[in-house]
């Protein structure tokens, strides 16, 4: 940010709220937010007891203060949403008032936490006998800030929970062969499609599907959404899945950031992407005025 600003870089990349510093002493700067297709969500590893019991996941999901998460990281910037991106960037993701009828969506967290309470207390848990688990998350503070909050918000249902930081070049492999029980995780999107979410992430076997989850009927629906050419037929079928990815609690998603970019004035022809803060970076168009 400091050589940016100091004029040695032409464009950069960083977390929303160091925006306003790098436009106080870059003026010319042009900068904006912008949505990266990248959520943060909880993943629970079904096989370490007890999180073999769905309904204790289903208490750690209803535990959520998704809103929480966006005021403290960034600002009121990001996004609540389900496995799609939402709108209005997102094509497929399910408006507003239908994500909050999802199960955990509600938006009366208190609600739903005494819910989960009631859930946890059947399992032998409570005020005075509490749960312990190790939170893992990758040594990055898009992991780590996250996680620092999921710890303090499962303390309401009973839940202690101690962090494990895992750096970057173990934390891919730890996940993978399910060396965990409880974990924040983020799920980085490289486009705004239903087939790159959904086969990569939650069909059965999937190389990111973390936390082993599998559901042959949510596999046809998934086939059959990749094959319906009517896009308003294959978004309701999209819906109905995000729907019931929300009901299995699989990899419940907390919440979607945003990304800060500057460039300066010189930069021409940058193109922004809205779907994905991997995509737009070929700069086929883009060229320096310097003179």
């Amino acid at each position: 940010m400091l050589g940016f600003i100091a004029g040695k870089f032409n464009w950069i990349i960083l977390p929303p709220r160091l925006l306003e510093d790098v436009k106080r002493q870059a003026p010319d700067a042009v900068c904006n937010r912008v949505p990266a297709n990248a959520n943060a969500n909880l993943i629970i590893n079904p096989a370490v007891p007890p999180f073999g019991n769905p309904d204790l996941r289903r208490a750690m999901a209803l535990s959520l203060d998704r809103k929480a998460f966006i005021d403290i990281l960034t600002e009121g910037q990001g996004t609540i949403g389900g496995a799609m991106l939402p709108p209005p960037e997102g094509v497929w993701g399910l408006p507003p008032e239908l994500l909050s009828k999802l199960h955990g969506y509600d938006p009366d967290v208190l609600q739903n936490r005494a819910e989960a309470r009631e859930i946890v207390q059947r399992f032998g848990y409570g005020p005075d006998k509490r749960l312990a688990v190790t939170v893992a998350t990758r040594n990055l503070p898009p992991y780590r800030d996250p996680a620092v909050i999921l710890i303090d918000q499962l303390k309401e249902i009973y839940i202690d929970g101690v962090l494990d930081i895992v750096p970057t070049v173990n934390w891919y492999p730890k996940v993978a062969r399910k060396d965990y029980s409880v974990g924040l995780n983020a799920s980085e999107n490289s486009l705004d499609e239903p087939d790159q979410t959904f086969y990569e992430n939650y069909v059965c076997g999937a190389e990111r599907n973390y936390t082993g989850y599998c559901n042959p009927e949510i596999d046809k629906l998934i086939d059959e959404q990749s094959m319906e050419s009517d896009q308003e037929k294959r978004r309701k079928l999209v819906w109905d899945i995000e729907r019931k990815l929300a009901e299995d609690d699989a990899q419940p998603v907390i919440f979607y950031g945003r990304y800060g970019i500057c460039w300066r004035p010189q930069v021409k022809g940058l193109t922004i992407m809205v779907n994905s803060l991997f995509n737009g970076w070929r700069f086929e168009d883009v060229w320096l005025d310097e003179q």
